[in-house]
């Protein structure tokens, strides 16, 4: 889809207000689907694109000064000028340039959502934190104090080298009380200085490391290079296996975006992984780039913000909300582990970054490169197909071998009853840890237990607001929700038949595995890894460094530990249950089954220990298990894309997803499927549903979803939006979501 122009017509153009008047539209970050007319009081100069605050109701907000244009839903209706509210004032940031501006209607335009809900991804830091204080120090003047006491002298004293210090600093130094600092630079003792601004972030050096590579990754590298010196649009896939040295190679392109002077973007999937790639980061420029997520303070993203608008910031590494921040010069943009499902923002705005780092890089004229060991069927197509450029880098940096791949028939040779470890997989454990080697058990399950029940009644226990069983966590001792996030302590007996004691666990999660492995091995050193585990990002970036650091024998772990950990030690992963994802009818299941147990399996043997993992399995026949177990990569994609085409399914189809969901569910589906009635007639559009979603009720709100499915080249989100046009209108608490291109059908 071809994006819209942005419109360069002045802001205040006079069409449609008198000449003496001065009036622009300005965007909010708000769900309203057009901007709002303010006009511009005497001494404020604004342009298109300049960040301004203004009223709204009773309070102020930040918006964005938006160009004029004849679509009717951005457009204001003409309003009395004197009865338009003023700009209160514009703010202090480099204005949104028309690539942002374009970008911001491109995402609006294709996921059907109001304008103003993308722009508040792109102004979404705190206003406070953005504003530029001054840094103020302190220092002795030729003055001495009139009142002299001990506290007094011993700032002077601390004082007398002539140095600046900040007010907390000098108070340290002396041990004295910051008011008595005060007291001094009241009496004129001490002056104050005003200092250069704290920099968002260190400038890297291109040339502070340069790594030698192998002659695949140079010939990548140098491909990568050049199209950043082209600066024009060139999409590519860096397509290598685990440990083949991908981040390495497009550092270099990192380096000649730093010398050309422009800027360059790097997202991940997971702020856990963001720890070693800053240290990598670091060894290569000598600095860290800047960071974007959810961990980094409001005061240093108010930094990173103003500094990336100015160009100021050279690199930011960050989650997909970086995709948004206001980049002055963007020449680079690097999508790691391109496949992940963590990249598809799941509420509010529906949009999938990895497809829209694409998007603004063509907006930008900048090149972009999807980064993954095993890319998406989509991202593969692609490339296949031409649209992408494939960097295919065969072998591992340090010259050890993919680990080889081992199934466990668990029909043959499963474990005890009651026990999930197959002996012999226990065995291997053991003689890896014997060597000197550490072994990593993966089970993409959190907490102790997925499921607990009544022995006496067969009660199982369920959240009260979602479809879905409590999980056990006996860490915290605790049954939990993974969906609302619900909690109540474990019962004592049973909520329906109140028999005590009679409520036992079903099914294991890593803190069951992790009781199994110690009773298997006691003295071995055990590590659990898991999101959900107390301490948040920094308790896990130790624990990490720990196994890192051969702190660790056996390792537990969830998805978490698939997402680009490098484990020196590691020689040995087995993959508890293999099947776990291949059990329902998402059309993407094979797909993700084989990329993540792919991911899990080339953590191991990346440095001196050779590879080995080990598949438990009820289905050693399944494609995806053959694939695995034969290393042939090319053979699964060639059969998945073959099944996808034949049966329209993504990407030679495009889906779109309405859910409706309210608290009452007769409401909820009587809406849905007067929305199906509603849906424009067309032979290129198939409309399925309402039906109950699988997940029925999440959070207190029944569910149900309507399911849209078009060819590839079908304008699919016009339709949807002339759709909506003509539907009737969601009322109550009756909420209706699109997805455009959806990657979960929960």
């Amino acid at each position: 889809m071809k994006p819209p122009m942005p419109d360069t017509r002045p802001a205040d153009s006079p069409s449609l207000f008198p000449s003496h008047v001065r009036v622009v539209d300005v965007l909010l970050p708000v769900a309203v689907g057009s901007a709002y007319s303010y006009r511009v009081p005497e001494g404020i100069e604004v342009a298109v694109g300049d960040i301004v605050v203004v009223p709204l109701g009773t309070r102020h907000m930040l918006g964005c000064v938006w160009p004029r244009t004849e679509d009717p839903r951005e457009s204001p209706k003409p309003v009395d000028p004197a009865r338009l509210k003023p700009i209160q004032r514009k703010y202090d940031v480099a204005p949104l340039r028309p690539a942002m501006i374009a970008f911001i209607r491109w995402i609006a335009d294709y996921t059907v959502t109001p304008p103003g809900m993308v722009l508040r991804l792109a102004l979404r830091h705190d206003e406070s934190a953005g504003i530029a204080r001054e840094r103020t120090g302190v220092r002795l003047t030729e003055r001495r104090p009139e009142r002299r006491t001990s506290a007094r002298e011993r700032v002077i004293a601390a004082l007398l080298d002539g140095f600046v210090r900040s007010k907390s600093d000098a108070a340290r130094e002396a041990g004295v009380s910051p008011s008595v600092v005060d007291g001094l630079v009241d009496d004129g003792v001490l002056e104050t200085v005003v200092l250069p601004p704290e920099p968002a972030a260190e400038a890297p050096d291109p040339d502070h490391s340069r790594p030698e590579l192998l002659p695949a990754q140079a010939e990548a590298a140098t491909r990568l290079v050049a199209a950043v010196k082209a600066r024009a649009f060139q999409p590519f896939l860096i397509d290598g296996v685990t440990g083949s040295g991908k981040t390495e190679t497009y550092f270099e392109a990192v380096a000649e975006a730093i010398r050309q002077g422009r800027q360059t973007l790097i997202l991940m999937p997971e702020i856990a992984l963001t720890q070693a790639f800053l240290d990598r980061f670091a060894r290569r420029f000598g600095v860290r780039p800047a960071e974007w997520h959810s961990a980094v303070s409001t005061k240093r993203r108010g930094r990173v913000f103003k500094g990336v608008a100015s160009g100021e910031v050279r690199v930011v590494a960050g989650a997909r909300s970086a995709l948004f921040l206001p980049f002055a010069d963007l020449g680079l943009i690097l999508v790691d582990e391109e496949h992940d499902n963590a990249y598809k923002q799941e509420d509010g705005v529906h949009y999938h970054a990895r497809d829209m780092a694409v998007v603004r890089a063509r907006l930008e004229a900048a090149t972009v490169a999807l980064v993954s060991a095993t890319p998406s069927i989509e991202t593969e197509v692609n490339a296949r197909r031409g649209r992408y450029t494939r960097l295919a880098l065969p072998e591992r940096f340090a010259g050890t071998k993919v680990p080889r791949l081992e199934p466990i028939d668990l029909r043959r040779e499963g474990p005890p009853r009651g026990q999930w470890i197959a002996p012999r997989l226990a065995q291997e454990m053991e003689r890896t840890i014997e060597a000197g080697g550490q072994a990593l058990l993966f089970l993409n399950r959190r907490g102790y237990a997925p499921l607990t029940l009544c022995r006496a009644c067969g009660h199982r226990i369920k959240c009260p607001s979602c479809s879905s069983w409590l999980v056990e966590h006996r860490f915290r001792r605790r049954l939990e929700c993974h969906q609302c996030g619900y909690a109540t302590p474990v019962p004592t007996e049973c909520p329906n038949c109140h028999e005590p004691n009679s409520l036992i666990p079903c099914g294991p999660g890593v803190e069951r595995l992790h009781e199994e492995a110690a009773k298997l091995m006691p003295e071995a050193r055990l590590q659990v890894l898991s999101s959900d585990l107390a301490g948040g990002v920094e308790r896990l970036r130790a624990e990490l460094k720990a196994i890192e650091d051969g702190e660790v024998d056996i390792i537990i772990g969830t998805q978490l530990v698939a997402k680009g950990h490098n484990f020196p030690g590691l020689a040995l992963v087995g993959v508890i249950d293999a099947d776990v994802g291949l059990g329902h009818g998402d059309p993407r299941a094979a797909e993700r089954t084989f990329q993540l147990l792919h991911q899990v399996a080339g953590r191991a043997g990346r440095h001196e220990m050779e590879g080995r993992a080990f598949l438990q399995t009820y289905m050693p026949e399944h494609p995806v298990m053959q694939a695995l177990v034969a290393g042939d990569r090319d053979a699964f994609y060639d059969r998945e894309i073959g099944v996808r085409e034949e049966a329209h399914l993504p990407p030679f189809a495009r889906f779109a997803a309405l859910i409706v969901s309210g608290t009452d569910p007769h409401a909820a589906q009587a809406h849905a499927r007067a929305l199906a009635a509603c849906s424009p007639f067309t032979g290129e559009v198939r409309v399925l549903g309402p039906a109950e979603a699988p997940l029925a009720l999440v959070r207190g709100r029944h569910r149900y979803r309507l399911l849209a499915r078009s060819a590839r080249l079908f304008d699919l989100s016009a339709y949807v939006r002339a759709w909506m046009a003509g539907a009737p209108r969601a009322t109550g608490n009756l909420r209706v979501e699109i997805d455009i291109d959806p990657q979960s059908f929960l």
